[in-house]
C-alpha cells in the first residue's frame, strides 16, 4: 500500500474510533483525545480537531501534527494543547505504539480516585491488571516537564490509570487500543457497581491474575483487537455512517 493509502486507512480507523467512543458514551463533549502515529521518519500523528464533538469527526477532519504540535496540513482547526502533551509524550517514547486513547468517563475517573485502584474482582479487571500502570495527578496536562513521568508510569504497559483524571490505553493498532479501553472501561463500571452494593467482595487470586495474559492470547486467537474490529465497523456503518468522509 502507498504512503497515501496507509494514511487514508489510519484516518478511517481513527475516525471510526472517535465515533465508537461517542457511541458507547465515553466522550466528554470536545475534550479527551485519540491519536494515531503515521508511519515514517517524520513522526507525524493524527489527532482530533479541537472543538468537534466525537460523533462529528470524519477521516478528513483529523489534524496532522508534527512532534512539536505544529500542524503539517492545511486543516483550519486547532489542537488541544493538553491532548498534545499527553499523546506526543507517548508517541515519542513508544515506537511499538500506533494509537493512544484517553477518556474521562465517570466510572474511569471514579476508579482513578480510589486509593486501591482497579481491584481484581472481575474477569475484565484481571485482563486489565495484566498490563496496567498508574500516574499521579499533576493538574491539567499542559506542561512538558510532566512528559517523562507519564512515560515512566506507562512503561511497557497497555493501560494507564491517570489518578483523579481518567483512563488511557495504547495499542499497535487503533483496534488494539480500542479493545483495551473497552475492557478497562467495563472493569471500572463493574467495580463501581460492586462497591455500591455495600457487601463484601470476592477477589480473584493473584495466581489466576498472573496467568491471564497468556490466556488472553488464546481467547483472541492472537488477533487482539482485530477480532472485534470488523463487527464494530459494521455497527458504525449501520448506525453512524459518514465517518469515512
Amino acid at each position: 500500500m502507498s504512503n497515501a493509502g496507509v494514511e487514508r486507512q489510519l484516518r478511517i480507523d481513527l475516525a471510526a474510533c472517535y465515533r465508537l467512543v461517542a457511541h458507547f458514551g465515553w466522550d466528554d463533549l470536545v475534550f479527551t483525545h485519540i491519536s494515531v502515529r503515521i508511519p515514517g521518519p517524520a513522526h507525524h500523528f493524527l489527532i482530533n480537531p479541537y472543538g468537534h464533538l466525537f460523533a462529528e469527526i470524519t477521516a478528513s477532519s483529523l489534524v496532522k501534527v508534527d512532534p512539536h504540535g505544529a500542524k503539517v496540513d492545511d486543516n483550519p482547526h486547532p489542537v488541544n494543547p493538553a491532548g498534545f502533551v499527553i499523546h506526543s509524550a507517548i508517541h515519542a517514547a513508544r515506537e511499538d505504539v500506533s494509537c493512544v486513547l484517553h477518556t474521562h468517563t465517570p466510572a474511569g475517573v471514579a476508579v482513578s480516585t480510589q486509593a486501591d485502584g482497579l481491584l481484581p474482582i472481575s474477569q475484565q479487571a484481571t485482563v486489565a491488571l495484566a498490563s496496567l500502570g498508574y500516574h499521579d495527578y499533576e493538574g491539567i496536562a499542559l506542561r512538558d516537564d510532566e512528559k517523562p513521568r507519564l512515560v515512566r508510569d506507562l512503561g511497557q504497559h497497555t493501560a494507564l490509570v491517570l489518578r483523579n483524571h481518567g483512563l488511557l490505553t495504547v495499542g499497535a493498532s487503533v483496534a488494539d487500543a480500542f479493545l483495551a479501553m473497552f475492557n478497562l472501561q467495563r472493569a471500572c463500571e463493574i467495580q463501581v457497581l460492586a462497591l455500591a452494593g455495600g457487601r463484601p467482595l470476592i477477589t480473584v487470586p493473584a495466581t489466576i491474575v498472573d496467568g491471564v495474559k497468556a490466556n488472553l492470547v488464546a481467547v483472541t486467537r492472537g488477533m487482539g483487537g482485530s477480532l472485534a474490529w470488523p463487527g464494530l465497523l459494521r455497527l458504525l456503518d449501520r448506525e453512524h455512517p459518514g465517518y469515512q468522509a
